[in-house]
């Protein structure tokens, strides 16, 4: 059962977290982090404990090796999937690492996509969208699956950086395929940018060491509508679409600089100060937009925030935190590979290496610094989420640490699976849909909250 708007509301006032048009509640889970790239649900009746038995529905295992988040419409759920072949399939190995380039693999890959049954988690269809020996090889943390897929209700859009984007309806009839190229990244790493849908359009970034290009395609049809070359190298973070009180713009991080487009792919502002390595997706509430490039190793890990409006160049002197476009900035705040999350009035930071930071998501103010989540708690790549007043971190050995939200840090409980996880779960229908190496769970609350 689902809480009245009034009762949902007078529990965010109690916990200091003002209803925004940021936090969705609903059937659905689209995309990357859900509605509006968020991380947030306001949901009712959510898990807040689990183990591999208890309030678990169902655990379906799902082939091969991917990192895709899942994402969820009505009773289908959408994964994708890398299998491969002949040979044995190196494991996932956690934790961070100064290199972690492979080989290009010899071993031809099945690229799949699951379309999974809600109530039940059987299997309803499974499509190979392509068959090859892969053209360039991948992190041994990455997978040749690694970008999440994007739905609107009636197609799902799957795309592979190195294969192209597939379009399919629920009932797995493949409509269009489009080839966008294959393209050598940095140290052979792989690819990892998912699409973003927006009106009818789809929009992917595709950085790489030879031909960086942001594309929008109709998503009908599947035909480019404009495509326009990018002064950027490899990059991981997926596009982000801004829908401020002024225009929507279209943001793309990148380590030269973080750009930001209107619709019809004319450049608006550009910001430059970046990390070597960006993989975080941008967030927005309270009017700002909220990016960071956290490269472990550089000096310059700088989490910003950015006021609406913005033209040209915009980035900062060395010696500011703020200018006229951007509203402030911790030169050495923002994460590697976790996005960033804004629930209520704050701004959560989760750190590869196990430390969560509390800032206030108006004026930056730090309300608690870099605090280490919980003990033997050191290898971090899915993205923090939130709902009813707590904070969720998953770490790669597939422990979630709840937290409660708030200016002041308390760990309430670990839940522990013991498989690996580096997937953003969804959210959706009082329930968590999970991903580890090898299976898709759905957490529920065995008996509805009161």
């Amino acid at each position: 059962m689902r809480t009245t708007l009034t009762a949902s509301l007078a529990l965010f006032a109690a916990l200091g977290l003002p209803h925004s048009p940021l936090v969705f509640a609903g059937d659905s889970w689209p995309q990357f982090r859900g509605p509006g790239s968020a991380g947030v649900s306001d949901g009712s009746g959510l898990p807040d404990t689990w183990s591999p038995t208890e309030n678990v529905v169902w655990k379906t295992p799902i082939p091969g090796l991917a990192w895709s988040s899942p994402v969820v419409w009505g009773d289908r759920i959408f994964v994708t999937s890398a299998i491969q072949e002949a040979g044995e399939q190196e494991p996932v190995k956690k934790g961070l690492y100064l290199f972690g380039e492979r080989p290009t693999s010899e071993h031809p890959q099945r690229w799949m996509v699951y379309a999974i049954d809600w109530a039940s988690g059987k299997i309803l269809w499974e499509k190979v969208a392509g068959q090859a020996v892969p053209k360039f090889g991948r992190h041994l943390k990455n997978t040749f699956a690694s970008e999440t897929p994007v739905t609107d209700g009636q197609r799902v859009y799957a795309y592979f950086g190195i294969l192209g984007l597939f379009c399919y309806d629920f009932d797995g009839k493949e409509l269009w395929k489009r080839d966008l190229g294959a393209f050598p990244t940095r140290m052979n790493w792989g690819t990892a940018s998912s699409p973003v849908i927006h009106g009818d359009r789809i929009y992917i970034v595709n950085d790489n060491e030879e031909e960086s290009f942001l594309i929008a395609l109709d998503k009908k049809s599947g035909q480019p509508v404009w495509r326009v070359a990018r002064d950027e190298k490899s990059n991981w973070s997926t596009p982000f679409v801004w829908q401020n009180g002024q225009r929507t713009e279209i943001v793309t991080p990148g380590s030269g600089k973080v750009r930001s487009y209107d619709l019809d792919g004319k450049l608006l502002w550009e910001l430059g100060g970046m990390s070597a390595i960006t993989v975080p997706t941008p967030i927005a509430a309270h009017g700002l937009l909220y990016l960071g490039s956290g490269y472990v190793l550089d000096r310059k890990r700088p989490l910003v925030a950015v006021r609406p409006g913005a033209s040209g160049d915009i980035s900062l002197k060395e010696d500011e935190t703020s200018n006229q476009h951007i509203a402030w900035c911790l030169k050495i705040g923002a994460p590697y590979n976790p996005s960033p999350l804004v629930y209520g009035d704050h701004l959560y930071v989760l750190y590869d290496r196990g430390l969560l930071a509390c800032y206030d998501a108006r004026s930056g103010k730090e309300l608690y610094g870099k605090t280490r989540i919980a003990p033997r708690a050191y290898a971090y790549t899915a993205s923090p989420w939130a709902y009813e007043g707590k904070v969720f971190c998953l770490s790669e050995d597939g422990d979630t640490h709840v937290v409660q939200a708030g200016p002041e840090f308390k760990l309430l409980r670990t839940n522990a699976l013991a498989e690996t996880c580096l997937a953003t779960p969804a959210i959706a229908r009082r329930s968590l849909i999970l991903r580890t190496e090898s299976n898709l769970y759905r957490i529920e609350e065995a008996e509805p909250k009161r």
